[in-house]
């Protein structure tokens, strides 16, 4: 048997008409209002909060049941708007981006704007290149993630992590001081004082600023950092891989500490499977915290220890803050600090007596079984 689709065909064989576009005249025909009243309650302008809702309710059924479609273009100019904004993230995947992008998705959505998308790399030639792009596709605003300007910015702009001050751009960051006072609180607390450090890669837009944190919060405790137990991240790959190599390089050099904090919590998952692969117990031997608090953390075994900054808040915060400089025009602020958390889970313990004697000597060597 041969079917045949008659999609565009009638019933007689005759092409069907294109179906006419559903517009405000077409919803105020059905619903017996003027064109006026559709539109206020559509694009919830203030005049629309003067119609009662059960008025409302009855435009916004019309317009469903029509399947009522806004002409964007139109809505373009007429307002000689665009109700669009670039976002310029370091990667579009990696724990710490795709958190912050969630809670920028969320709220654009929630305000009807939409969002183009780039990545820097934290390469100046990419971020520079995209936001030419998006510049001249009418963006009205721009968000970066991860990265540090060297400029100001002709138009109003965010940067979730970003540090400099620039004219044009509100910087929104952790309170990293109170976040190394929570980590290294917890840590001597539990009786650790021999504690190795991953920093983060220079590129990195709080790399800088959180290392300098934590030695200023040291040395207000009496917190002796030493020197050889501060391993630099060179590589900008964000993946345990990253973690399991240097926490490797740690050993390898026969380093002593009984604790860990990693720059972020990829580094600190990849951190333990290292350790544990040595066949050092976590935290039996060496008690792991890592940083930002990312959703695999929580299920990893043993669950992860870490500070945590709010990066979802933190992208809606960006969208609040932007949109109102867009549409209020109000004065940029300089900077916005978030404060963290400390989440305490299985990867960190207290020192037992036989670790607290370790502490001044090398691991002891054991089977990795």
């Amino acid at each position: 048997m041969v079917t045949k689709d008659l999609t565009n065909e009638s019933i007689e064989g005759e092409p069907r008409s294109p179906r006419r576009p559903v517009t405000l005249k077409t919803i105020s025909d059905q619903v017996g209002l003027s064109v006026g009243t559709i539109s206020a309650v559509l694009n919830d302008s203030p005049a629309a909060r003067h119609i009662p809702q059960e008025t409302r309710d009855r435009i916004l059924a019309s317009a469903r049941a029509l399947e009522y479609r806004p002409n964007f273009f139109a809505r373009t100019l007429r307002n000689k708007r665009t109700f669009t904004v670039g976002v310029i993230a370091h990667e579009i995947g990696d724990a710490y981006s795709s958190l912050v992008i969630a809670g920028i998705e969320k709220l654009v959505r929630e305000r009807n704007y939409s969002f183009l998308t780039g990545i820097h790399r934290h390469k100046p030639e990419l971020f520079e290149q995209y936001c030419n792009e998006f510049l001249q596709r009418g963006a009205e605003g721009i968000i970066t993630v991860d990265y540090n300007f060297d400029h100001g910015m002709t138009i109003p702009t965010v940067a979730v992590g970003g540090h400099p001050r620039h004219e044009g751009v509100t910087n929104i960051i952790l309170d990293h001081t109170s976040a190394a006072a929570l980590a290294l609180q917890h840590f001597t607390r539990l009786g650790h004082r021999k504690i190795a450090f991953m920093k983060g890669h220079p590129a990195s837009s709080d790399a800088v600023t959180r290392w300098q944190a934590i030695c200023d919060v040291a040395h207000k405790m009496g917190l002796e950092i030493d020197p050889s137990l501060a391993i630099q991240i060179e590589s900008e790959e964000s993946s345990p891989h990253v973690g399991y190599a240097y926490a490797n390089k740690l050993l390898e050099g026969g380093l002593r500490f009984t604790a860990l904090f990693a720059f972020n919590d990829i580094m600190a998952l990849g951190a333990m499977r290292a350790f544990q692969a040595a066949g050092y117990g976590v935290p039996g031997d060496v008690s792991v915290m890592g940083f930002d608090d990312i959703a695999l953390g929580e299920f990893h075994y043993p669950s992860l220890t870490t500070v945590r900054q709010p990066l979802q808040q933190m992208g809606a915060i960006a969208v609040q803050i932007l949109l109102e400089r867009i549409e209020g025009g109000k004065a940029a602020s300089q900077e916005i600090a978030i404060q963290p958390e400390l989440v305490e889970r299985e990867s960190t313990a207290r020192v037992s007596g036989e670790r607290l004697a370790l502490q001044q000597t090398s691991f002891p060597a054991r089977s990795a079984s």
